[in-house]
C-alpha cells in the first residue's frame, strides 16, 4: 500500500480513536482517584484538552516512522493553526478582572431591568446576551466571559448536577449559535463567508434572526424548569463578585486589546505580538489583575490544534460524503458530523464541492452550528467552557454521555428553528 493511502487510513484511525477517547475521560479521571500509584498517568488521560493533542503526535510519528520526518515536517507546516493561538490569546483577554468587571456591569444592568428574581433574571442574562455578544467580539470570548460568570454566580454554589449539565448543555449550544448574526465571528460561518458572499444583512435574514430566537428559548425553558432551585440560590457580595471598583481607564486599555486582537483575527503575527504587550501592561499594574488564565488558554490551544492536525486527514472521506447529500440530508448530516469533528472543518470541506447549491449552503452551515454543543470538539471555543467549568463537577470531569445528552433539547430547538422559519 502506497504511503500517502497508509497515512489516509492511519488518520482516519487515529481520529476516531481520540473521539472514542474524549467520551472515555471521565472513566480514566475515576481511576486517577481510585488507583493512586498511577494517578498521574491516569489524570492525564483523563484531561480531555490533551487528547487531540496526544494522538496528533502519533500521527506525526507514525508519518515520520512510515515515510520520512520531512514528509511529517512538511504536513505539520501545511496546517493552518491560526485558530487555536486566537483562541488562546483571546481566552487570556477575556478572562482579566478588568474585562469580567465590565460584562458582569453589562449583565446586572440588563438583569435588573427583566421582571424576574434577580437569580433567575442573571441566569437568563448569561445564557441570552453574552452568548449574542458573540456575534461582535466572537465566540471565544463570549464563551470565556459566559462560563466565567457563569462559574462565579452558580457553579461555585450547591447547585444539583442536573442543572450543572443543562446549563452547560444549553451554553455550547446558545454559544455555537449565537454568533452567526454576522459573518466573522463563528468559525464555521466564518470559513465559507467571503466565498459565498454572505455579508452582515445576509446573516441576520437567514441565520441571525432565528439564532436569536432559538437561544431565547433555550435559556428560557431552563430558567422556567429550574426556577425553584434559581430562585433559592444566595445572592454574591460586591467583593464575592470583583465589582468593588476598576479604573475606567483600566477597562478601556484591557477593552482595546481585546477589539484589537479581534480586528486582526486573521493575522498572529499581530495579535500575538498585542499579546504580549497586554502581557507587559497587566504586569505593571497587578494589583488590577487575577491570575492570568495560561495555562487553561494553552490546554484548549493544545486540544484545537490536535484537532486540525488530525482533522486534515479526514478530507479523503469526509468531502465525498457531503457531496453526496441533497440538502435536507446534509442538515440532519452536518448536525451529526458536528458532533464527532471540528464544525469550522466541515463547513470549509463543504466550501471545496463545487457547484453547491444555495439551500445545500445553508442546510451546511445551519446543521454545523445547530450540532455545535453536542461535544467538547464540535465547535472550536467549547474547550474554553469545558476548561473553565470542570473543576466545579464531581472528580472535576464532566460526562460527554451526560453533555451530550444535556446538549440535545436545546440542539433540537435550534433545528426547528433553522428547519421552520
Amino acid at each position: 500500500m502506497p504511503s500517502a493511502q497508509l497515512i489516509q487510513y492511519a488518520g482516519a484511525a487515529l481520529f476516531a480513536i481520540a473521539v472514542l477517547h474524549t467520551f472515555s475521560t471521565k472513566f480514566f479521571d475515576h481511576l486517577s482517584h481510585t488507583h493512586p500509584r498511577h494517578a498521574g498517568l491516569f489524570h492525564l488521560l483523563g484531561e480531555v484538552e490533551a487528547v487531540f493533542g496526544f494522538w496528533a503526535m502519533v500521527l506525526i510519528l507514525f508519518m515520520a516512522a512510515t515515510a520520512d520526518l520531512d514528509t511529517a515536517v512538511g504536513y505539520l507546516e501545511q496546517q493552518n493553526l491560526t485558530e487555536p493561538l486566537f483562541v488562546f490569546v483571546i481566552l487570556v483577554m477575556a478572562g482579566t478582572r478588568p474585562i469580567l468587571h465590565l460584562a458582569r456591569r453589562l449583565v446586572d444592568w440588563i438583569s435588573a431591568s427583566l421582571p424576574l428574581s434577580a437569580s433567575i433574571a442573571y441566569y437568563v442574562t448569561c445564557l441570552i446576551v453574552v452568548p449574542l455578544l458573540g456575534s461582535f467580539i466572537t465566540e471565544p470570548a463570549a464563551m470565556t466571559l459566559a462560563a466565567l460568570l457563569l462559574r462565579d454566580r452558580y457553579y461555585r454554589q450547591p447547585i444539583s448536577p442536573r442543572l450543572k449539565y443543562v446549563t452547560l448543555g444549553i451554553l455550547l449550544v446558545n454559544v455555537s449559535i449565537g454568533g452567526v448574526l454576522t459573518p466573522y465571528a463563528a468559525p464555521p460561518v466564518l470559513m465559507v463567508a467571503a466565498k459565498w458572499g454572505w455579508d452582515l444583512t445576509f446573516m441576520l435574514s437567514m441565520f441571525g434572526w432565528k439564532a436569536a430566537l432559538a437561544v431565547a428559548i433555550n435559556a428560557a425553558g431552563a430558567a422556567w424548569v429550574f426556577r425553584k432551585e434559581l430562585a433559592g440560590l444566595a445572592i454574591p457580595t460586591a467583593a464575592d463578585t470583583g465589582k468593588e471598583g476598576m479604573p475606567l481607564l483600566v477597562i478601556a486599555i484591557h477593552l482595546l486589546f481585546l477589539l484589537g486582537v479581534v480586528y486582526f483575527i486573521h493575522h498572529p503575527v499581530v495579535f500575538f505580538g498585542l499579546l504580549l504587550f497586554f502581557l507587559g501592561f497587566t504586569e505593571a499594574y497587578k494589583k488590577y489583575q487575577d491570575p492570568l488564565m495560561l495555562r487553561e488558554g494553552l490546554m484548549v490551544a493544545f486540544f484545537l490544534a490536535g484537532l486540525v492536525i488530525l482533522g486534515g486527514e479526514q478530507k479523503w472521506w469526509l468531502q465525498p460524503l457531503l457531496a453526496g447529500m441533497d440538502a435536507t440530508v446534509l442538515f440532519f448530516g452536518a448536525t451529526a458530523l458536528t458532533a464527532v469533528t471540528d464544525n469550522a472543518a466541515l463547513t470549509y470541506l463543504g466550501s471545496l464541492v463545487e457547484g453547491i447549491s444555495d439551500t445545500a449552503k445553508y442546510a451546511l452551515v445551519a446543521g454545523a452550528v445547530t450540532g455545535g454543543g453536542l461535544t467538547v470538539i464540535a465547535n472550536a471555543p467549547n474547550p474554553a467552557g469545558f476548561a473553565i467549568l470542570k473543576g466545579s463537577f464531581d472528580e472535576e470531569s464532566i460526562s460527554p454521555l451526560g453533555l451530550f445528552a444535556a446538549a440535545l433539547p436545546p440542539t433540537i430547538v435550534a433545528m426547528l428553528c433553522f428547519l421552520l422559519l
